[in-house]
């Protein structure tokens, strides 16, 4: 696992090998997410929209949007709502401004109720417009003082005009017609300058602007809700603990092949031999809650051994068997009894040793003990010939190993070798001529719950 690729495959396997445990996990992220959500009370978001009639570029109403929520603005919105306990400093985190298409400013406003959210989003625009309205006509003003004083002149001197008109001589004269002909094209003249005054004059047109209705009450809480919070935290914890198996996984230095095994042992590997119909192996965790716990959530079994492969036939299995029953009379030629050690829990381990036992028919029936990886205990030597290590891959570290070989030699037992014996499905189309799986030997001399337990089977057993 620590050098091959992630795949969808993996992440496949760790749902269903440890559902219950993610599934604990998830539900503690949920309650999480419900705390948090009574830490942080419900809100509500509403918004109203201001029109900007006349030309605006971009950059202006950009400008329009930072004086919606400028201080000035929304102090005067808190001063006119009067709310206990709220200023306009705490408005400002609630306001937000935004221009949209169509020369629109949009307002929203924050509140923790439905109608204060109304209230405020409504308010902070009336004070927007009433503000942005003051500043276009402040008549204190240079820039907006001239354009009305020349419409004032405008005015006067169309009046003086029609006066002049009216005092001309009323005669048919040509002097007198062409007098008042010439007043009329003036007085037409000053009438269209001041039409084209109020066309180029900025302020007269940006300073209309309009509250595009009252902002609607809102109806659901603005995110994150409480039930995306809960959401969150399940899925949140459920990530992390599929990235913390992976990250455990990719870290790990447990020995996975054969050879790897046995350079941890300091053993000769003998072989490798299938087991069909069993499970993966269970690492034992004594008694206790903390046992409990892991046997119901479901970490006793590891979830990084890949599934195990399709079964060959009964033949290719006993052929195996054979060839390590072959190795081990070539190197323990007397014709004494063989330590066969198996870990406690490793059920594949349990079954090939069996197995074995069963193939070993010209010599006398090897002993199988069942020992903690954690805490291993081997019986003094009699008339052993030796011991044989029994296991599965990928379920014992480096360090449990060695203190296999060193629970051998604290024995006395002469380590000969070590066999792994990998799960392997049972093929559907079985016949019915197969020979089933040997049965399983009793363990030794009825010391062996003793020693798994990790107590003193007592010096000098056999």
């Amino acid at each position: 696992m620590s050098d091959d690729t992630i795949r969808l495959v993996t992440i496949g396997r760790i749902l269903r090998r440890r559902w219950r445990l993610l599934a604990v996990l998830a539900a503690l992220g949920a309650l999480v997410g419900f705390g948090a959500s009574l830490l942080f009370p419900p809100s509500y978001t509403t918004s109203t929209s201001v029109l900007l009639p006349g030309v605006w570029q971009d950059r202006e109403l950009l400008t329009q949007a930072e004086i919606a929520t400028s201080s000035v603005v929304v102090d005067r919105a808190a001063a006119a709502l009067n709310w206990s306990g709220v200023d306009g400093t705490k408005l400002q985190s609630r306001v937000s401004a935004s221009a949209a298409d169509g020369n629109i400013i949009k307002i929203s406003g924050t509140a923790e109720t439905p109608e204060r959210a109304q209230q405020l989003s409504d308010q902070v625009a009336h004070q927007f417009v009433s503000f942005a309205a003051r500043i276009a006509g402040d008549s204190t003003a240079p820039e907006a003082a001239q354009p009305e004083a020349l419409r004032q002149l405008v005015v006067q001197a169309s009046r003086r005009i029609t006066d002049l008109a009216a005092a001309a001589d009323p005669g048919k004269s040509v002097e007198s017609v062409q007098t008042r002909t010439e007043l009329e094209k003036l007085r037409t003249t000053l009438q269209d300058a001041v039409k084209k005054l109020d066309q180029v004059d900025p302020a007269a047109n940006k300073a209309n602007m309009v509250v595009m209705g009252s902002a609607a009450r809102p109806t659901g809480e603005a995110p994150p809700t409480r039930t995306q919070l809960i959401a969150a935290g399940a899925l949140l914890s459920l990530v992390l603990a599929i990235v913390g198996h992976l990250t455990a996984a990719r870290v790990s230095r447990r020995p996975r092949t054969g050879p790897e095994i046995a350079s941890a042992l300091g053993a000769e590997l003998l072989g490798t031999v299938d087991v069909p119909g069993v499970r993966a192996a269970r690492r034992p965790t004594g008694r206790g809650p903390r046992a409990l716990a892991s046997r119901l959530l479901g970490t006793d079994v590891r979830w990084d051994v890949p599934p195990p492969r399709a079964s060959g036939d009964e033949a290719g299995r006993q052929l195996r068997y054979r060839r390590v029953c072959a190795r081990i009379q070539e190197q323990l030629p007397s014709f004494r009894p063989l330590l066969v050690v198996v870990p406690d829990g490793d059920e594949p381990a349990r079954r090939a040793a069996g197995l074995l036992a069963a193939e070993a028919v010209d010599g006398p029936e090897p002993r199988v003990v069942e020992v903690s990886a954690q805490r291993p205990l081997l019986p003094d030597r009699t008339d052993e010939s030796g011991a044989l290590v029994v296991l599965s891959p990928g379920g014992w570290t480096a360090a449990e190993l060695a203190g296999l070989a060193e629970a051998c030699a604290d024995g006395g037992h002469e380590l000969v070798g070590v066999l792994v014996a990998g799960p392997v499905r049972d093929r559907p189309g079985r016949s019915a001529g197969t020979a089933p799986d040997a049965p399983v030997p009793a363990l030794a001399g009825g010391e062996v719950p003793a020693l798994a337990g990790g107590e003193d089977p007592g010096r000098g057993a056999g």
